[in-house]
């Protein structure tokens, strides 16, 4: 398929995941190395070429899994988004001692992005990329997986005096990522951010407390 350009249009999607500790090892270093060129350089100056060199691995190498920097941007957000969903399985749904409110909590703040492990960075360009570079399909199965991670959460909570329904669970998620991602487009800054965290705590615990709630 052609650019409006009437160029070839870039591959948007990784060729392979890795597998053995040695490649995921280049992979992380090459998704290091592409934010990095993000951060200083901005989105326009990121290449194959220049992550590859930033990298310190041939160029071969990146092309091995990256044909394109639509398609290392791809694998890089795809990454983000699993490195999420495993942090909630350790952080919240394995976590021993917990009771319910506090694993929503905490699922609350590292969906939100108020705990962050340090090595997941989006930009809000990211979401402009996203018609470019992102199927409705990939989109969909990241919204299930974030959808199941909700569940896998309740699932845990023992304690609960009741299960919320399934509507009320992806209401919660609709909120708590949709809200994520419209405060990153607009760029909220870090105490608003924080600020917004604690009001869906609050909003979701009030949900989950109202007793005889027939929507719950």
């Amino acid at each position: 398929m052609a650019s409006k350009s009437g160029q070839p249009a870039p591959r948007t999607k990784p060729l392979k995941r890795p597998q053995q500790a040695r490649a995921r090892f280049t992979v992380q270093a090459i998704f290091d190395a592409y934010v990095r060129i993000w951060q200083r350089d901005g989105w326009d100056k990121v290449t194959t070429r220049a992550v590859a060199l930033e990298t310190g691995v041939a160029i071969g190498t990146l092309y091995d899994y990256f044909p394109s920097k639509e398609a290392l941007h791809s694998g890089y957000v795809r990454h983000c988004i699993e490195r999420l969903i495993q942090r909630v399985d350790d952080k919240v749904v394995a976590a021993q001692g917990l009771n319910w409110q506090q694993r929503l909590r905490q699922l609350i703040r590292i969906l939100s992005g108020n705990e962050s492990d340090g090595q997941s960075w989006f930009h809000p360009d990211m979401l402009l990329l996203e018609p470019l570079i992102a199927d409705q399909k990939h989109q969909r199965r990241a919204y299930e997986e974030l959808l199941a991670c909700w569940q896998r959460v309740f699932d845990s909570c023992t304690d609960l005096p009741r299960q919320p329904a399934p509507a009320t669970v992806e209401a919660m998620h609709l909120a708590v990522w949709g809200g994520r991602r419209y405060a990153m487009l607009v760029n909220l800054d870090a105490e608003n951010m924080d600020r917004w965290a604690q009001q869906a705590e609050l909003m979701c615990l009030g949900l989950l407390n109202t007793p005889n709630n027939p929507r719950l």
